[in-house]
């Protein structure tokens, strides 16, 4: 097997560690409660430390010794397989219940145990067989003749015992076969005839040790029923103390069931071998192993493998003690010594100590005791052993380090892995590695314009998008043996930053409450100490200041101060400034001085008095400064800054020094949750008056070609203010923060809602003012729906295709970004719904027509706003084809044939019986003529009428097309007109000269004429039919009864007149045809038969009454010689027919018809 190597484990019983190495595996044919089959037992080592391991917290904390029985079993509360504790936790430790164990019945099939401790003097296992010598026997043991085995061979550690049974069976009275016991027992012995090793059929006083140890055991004893051979093994461990003098050994085995007799009773058995095992030797020096042998029947693979104990032995202080949780207590003062004796601890300095400076485990061979700075570790060790509050009602040291190191980590990167498990760093110092750690500690220099270079100090920031708001912090739950998160969040970073997650992992931890520590943590310096500072100063300064060291820093840039400056002269009372420029000319309560001595210590005093350049303290230093030292005033009100260096690099004989803003409130707020406050360093930080005068105004415009709703928020300017904070919500939604230079705000896209602004000014820091401008606006949007779709019609462009046209929308919000949307019904009754009907075509807002297939069926058109909202109402257009036929021209109607012609109803339309047509007539009256010379024409005196009608009908036609019935009616207009100018002179034009489109008079474009219908489905001669409003067609289909025609004439300019000389439409049926769908019986006598739809067959008006009657077609089935029918009575509406035999009289057929017709009427 191979053992892993370089397996480190740090730690307290707080530290489940899983392993993977399989053992070798046997077959043991010992059987389960006597039963006859075989059992199969696995053994696993698996590797827990390189180095010397505590051992088992079970065991120890209930005072047992190493190596002994006892102890192997209250460890077995520390072993788990798949998760599942061996021994009970509430079990007791020594001599425990079978039902106290989780896996096994019994001792013969339970879980056994052997550790080693990783001790260079520790010794193997046994039962791992590396070879084995078998000697046949084949004799059988009966109760009067024993067999007996010499064993001479002194390398002989283990034997295997093979009892074969030819047969097992007793034979009852009534025929049938049952089974039957055999007992038996086995000695060994040694050359003094001393029994070393025994099992027996049953043994009451046996320990509740595994195989391994056990000086008896049960099991001698078989019980079953079998026909063929059946073999059985039993495997005895020598003891480990047996000396060679203690050979030859003698295998004695004993049949204690007496012999049968009987010829029914079959029970005989033999002794088969002797087989002389001799184990693997390895004992594992150094390194920590637990050996776990299992019943394979228990697992049907081999389980996962999880120890809890306590860690490697390190070295500790010599003033330390560990504690039952494993940080140490420290009693008098460090003299730089560590105890000889290693002992556990989980304090993560001296874990770190031992992988820098042990051979075996860690970098020993590269790095000597004698280049550590003890100290360091020493003074690390002290802050984290420190008991503090869990927030749990309890206490728990500061830091921990739980910790198995098992996979090749380059040696830096480990380092640094376990020094981040106290928040330090590892830094060589003097040619010493020297550990230093984040903790409270005071400034131990400062700096300022009087000795910094002329670049003074340059900060920089960190990005809003690397600070995180929210710390999901990985850690290891001993509770339930895996890996948990603690989530530690900041609402109020949340407001300013948004929801920015980091997910971390607390190596070495099994504590929440050290993880939540370290969440807090990573919260704090994600967004506190987000500033660093470099700048340059000399080698008096600069040879003093070494990483992770607390400066303070004064300047005047920031705090438009200065407070620094060189000493011209001082006692130890009192010195005397280079500068009294921005020096106070008295102290305050609180005010403090700090000098730089001559051997580079910073010391400050309490203020006692300023007079002029003269400072005073009140307590003596503890030497006088030097001329040209540094000092610096620190005053309650404004004060400095600190920093703890990050690195010193020197160039020159001059030293750069970066550091990083520190604030030393971040430990009470991390293991308190005391309130951060930052220092108050220069008076810039003044805050400045809200704006005032906040309105708001909401205007929809065009951005873009996309209309939008606009929101404009403007206020007074506040004098000093270059940058403004607004924040606003939204229906009490998430707070959303913007920064504007000027006194005005805008929302594009606003929605219906209510607005809630809070506008803050900054100063010049970018410190909001203590209150904002508030304002609460309700704003609509674009919520109203647009208007609906106006004067849809239809145009026939061919038998397949019509074109649908619309008026444009007059909606923004439709023409910029909406569309026009058309849906299609295939009801023809005009009951088709927007919501019922499928979509047909999607076109722009700005859309007026479309072309569409020529179908029957309703079109529904609808606009729809950018935003999706819909008109309130469809228009819709509805088409009811009849069968695809030639057509019946039912009439062709032509006012301009007439004699006289146009003898219909006219309005703002005279005929002109010089050209035979139509024409607006002027708009002006007679009396208004002035001077009658200068009118070109009275009939256009006035400028023209924008609009007339003409109405079909007078005198020569009737004014309504009466259908007789309602029907489908395709209608075909008939149209010839010309445009003209009447007068054409500049002076007979009435129009702005702007909205000319035709300058040279010679082409009139503005006019039009538009032949329109109306209709009703009603009996027009009822005298109150209901009509549609006219509507204008070129070519189309039409259901009504009663039609009406008119011509719509139009000028758009008034110079301009329009000659309509041709006026008329053609009116026609379809060619349909109408059958039966399955046969019809024509019963007994007249069939009568109605059609789905009338047929038009002409009114006394319209080519004559019953003068286009459908023709019918009857197909006649079961027809016997000389059946007939007759077919009679035939209308618009159905016919009769009549089924007779060659008697004429009636009789009943089946049939199918066919009707060929025009038209399709309700």
């Amino acid at each position: 097997m191979t053992i892993p190597s370089n397996v480190n484990n740090f730690g307290s019983n707080a530290n489940f560690n899983k392993y993977g190495q399989e053992g070798i595996s046997y077959y043991d044919s010992e059987m389960k409660d006597g039963e006859i089959g075989s059992r199969q037992f696995v053994t696993t080592v698996d590797v827990l430390a390189d180095g010397e391991l505590a051992g088992f917290p079970s065991a120890i904390d209930a005072g047992l010794t190493q190596g002994t029985n006892d102890y192997n079993v209250a460890a077995l509360k520390d072993v788990f397989l798949n998760n599942t504790q061996v021994l009970q936790q509430s079990a007791p430790n020594t001599n425990p219940a079978d039902s106290d164990f989780n896996f096994g019945t019994s001792i013969a099939n339970r879980p056994a145990f052997i550790p080693r401790f990783g001790t260079a003097s520790q010794t193997r296992i046994q039962g791992l067989n590396e070879t084995e010598r078998e000697r046949a026997v084949g004799v059988t043991v009966t109760t009067s003749s024993p067999q007996t085995v010499t064993i001479t061979d002194t390398s002989t550690e283990g034997i295997r015992v093979t009892l074969g049974f030819p047969s097992l069976q007793k034979i009852e009275s009534d025929g049938n076969i049952s089974g039957t016991r055999v007992d038996y027992k086995i000695e060994v012995k040694d050359q003094a005839s001393t029994v070393i090793k025994q099992i027996l059929p049953n043994f009451d006083g046996q320990t509740v040790n595994s195989a391994f140890l056990a000086k008896s055991s049960t099991g001698a004893f078989v019980t079953g029923k079998t026909t063929s051979p059946y073999f059985k093994d039993h495997i005895i461990f020598l003891p480990e103390d047996i000396e060679n003098s203690d050979f030859p050994l003698t295998v004695t085995v004993t049949r204690t069931t007496a012999d049968s007799s009987d010829s029914l009773l079959l029970n005989a058995f033999e002794l088969t071998s002797i087989t002389e095992l001799v184990f693997d030797p390895t004992a594992f020096a150094n390194t920590a192993v637990a050996a776990l042998r299992f019943d394979a029947e228990i697992f049907r693979s081999v389980p996962q493998r999880m120890y809890r104990v306590r860690g490697r032995k390190v070295k500790i202080p010599h003033n330390a003690t560990v504690r039952a949780d494993g940080s140490l207590s420290f009693d008098g003062g460090f003299n730089g010594t560590l105890k000889t004796d290693k002992e556990y601890c989980n304090d993560p300095a001296w874990v770190l100590y031992d992988l820098l400076t042990e051979s075996r485990a860690g970098f020993g061979d590269f790095v000597s005791e004698d280049q550590v700075d003890k100290y360091s570790f020493y003074n690390a060790s002290v802050y984290n052993s420190e008991l503090i509050n869990n927030g749990q009602g309890g206490t728990s040291p500061r830091f921990s380090a739980n910790i198995v190191l098992q996979q090749s980590t380059e040696a830096f990167t480990l380092l640094n892995q376990v020094a981040s498990m106290m928040r330090a760093n590892l830094y060589v110092v003097a040619n010493k590695i020297t550990l230093t750690q984040d903790r409270p500690t005071s400034s131990t220099y400062f700096f300022s314009y009087a000795n910094v270079t002329e670049a003074g100090f340059v900060y920089t920031g960190a990005s809003q998008r690397t600070r995180d708001t929210v710390i999901n912090v990985k850690y290891f739950d001993n509770n339930v043996r895996q890996f948990d998160y603690v989530t530690v969040e900041d609402t109020a970073l949340q407001a300013k930053y948004g929801i920015q997650i980091r997910n971390i992992e607390a190596i070495g931890c099994s504590d929440k409450a050290q993880a939540r520590r370290m969440g807090l943590w990573h919260i704090y310096t994600q967004n506190q100490e987000t500033e660093t500072v470099t700048f340059t100063t000399d080698a008096s300064a600069g040879t003093l200041i070494r990483p992770s060291q607390i400066i303070t820093i004064q300047d005047p840039v920031r705090s438009n101060l200065r407070r620094s400056g060189r000493i011209k002269t001082a006692t130890t009372t009192q010195i005397t400034v280079d500068n009294v420029l921005d020096l106070p000319n008295s102290s305050q309560t609180g005010d403090k001085l700090l000098v730089i001595l001559s051997d580079g210590s910073l010391e400050e005093r309490t203020i006692s008095s300023i007079s002029s350049a003269v400072i005073t303290v009140t307590s003596a230093f503890s030497s006088a400064p030097q001329t040209n030292a540094v000092w610096l005033l620190e005053k309650e009100v404004i004060e400095t800054e600190d920093f703890r260096v990050l690195s010193v690099d020197e160039a020159n004989n001059q030293y750069t020094i970066t550091a990083l803003f520190h604030n030393s409130n971040k430990y009470a707020f991390v293991e308190d949750g005391a309130t951060i406050t930052n220092p108050l360093i220069t008076t810039l930080i003044q805050p400045k008056a809200a704006p005032t005068n906040l309105q708001g105004q909401e205007n929809i415009i065009v951005l873009n070609n996309r209309a939008v709703s606009k929101l404009f928020i403007t206020w007074q300017p506040v004098s000093g203010v270059t940058q403004y904070s607004v924040k606003y919500k939204f229906n009490g939604g998430n707070v959303i923060t913007r920064i504007t230079t000027s006194p005005e705000f805008e929302i594009f896209d606003s929605e219906l809602g209510t607005y809630e602004f809070e506008v803050f000014s900054y100063n010049a820091v970018l410190e909001p003012s203590v209150t904002p401008a508030v304002l609460t606006f309700n704003a609509v949007g674009k919520t109203a729906p647009p208007a609906n779709v106006q004067n849809l019609r239809i145009e026939p462009i061919n038998e397949k295709l019509i074109r649908l046209r619309w008026d444009a929308s007059t909606d923004v919000d439709v023409l910029h970004g909406g569309f026009c949307r058309i849906r299609f019904s295939q009801k023809t009754d005009g009951s088709g719904t927007f919501s019922s009907a499928t979509d047909i075509d999607k076109l722009a807002g700005n859309s007026t027509d479309v072309i569409v297939p020529y179908v029957e069926g309703e079109y529904l058109v609808r606009f729809v706003d950018d935003l999706g909202n819909l008109s309130q109402s469809s228009a819709s257009v509805v088409i009811d084809l009849p069968d695809a036929q030639p057509n019946l021209i039912a009439q062709t109607r032509r006012e301009d044939t007439d004699s006289p012609k146009f003898q219909g109803t006219k309005s703002n339309v005279q005929f002109d019986a010089v050209t035979n047509s139509l024409n607006l007539i002027g708009a002006g009256n007679f009396d208004d003529i002035t001077n009658l010379d200068l009118v070109a024409s009275l009939d256009d005196f006035g400028g023209l009428s924008s609009t007339g009608t003409y109405d079909f009908g007078g005198a020569a036609g009737s004014t309504t097309l009466d259908l007789g019935g309602v029907f489908a009616l395709d209608l075909k207009q008939h149209i010839f007109s010309t445009g003209f100018y009447p007068n054409d002179l500049f002076d007979s034009r009435t129009a702005n000269i702007d909205t000319w489109t035709d300058f040279d008079g010679t082409n009139a474009l503005d006019v039009n004429c538009e032949l329109q219908v109306r209709f009703t489905q009603d009996d027009p001669s009822s005298g109150s039919p209901t009509y549609t409003a006219f509507q204008t067609f070129v070519n189309g289909l039409f259901k009504g009864r009663g039609f009406q025609f008119r011509a719509l004439l139009s000028s758009n300019d008034p110079a301009q007149d329009i000659r309509v000389t041709e006026l008329g439409y053609t009116a026609s049926f379809q060619r349909r045809t109408e059958q039966s769908a399955t046969a019809i019986s024509s019963g007994s006598g007249i069939k009568n038969i109605s059609f789905s739809h009338p047929f038009f067959v002409g009114t006394s008006a319209l080519l004559g009454a019953n003068s286009n009657l459908p023709s019918i077609g009857i197909t006649a089935q079961n027809m016997a010689s000389g059946d007939y029918f007759e077919v009679t009575n035939v209308t618009g509406s159905g016919f009769s027919v009549h089924f007779k035999n060659s008697s004429n009289a009636s009789i009943s057929r089946n049939f199918n018809f066919t009707a060929v017709g025009f038209g399709k009427g309700n």
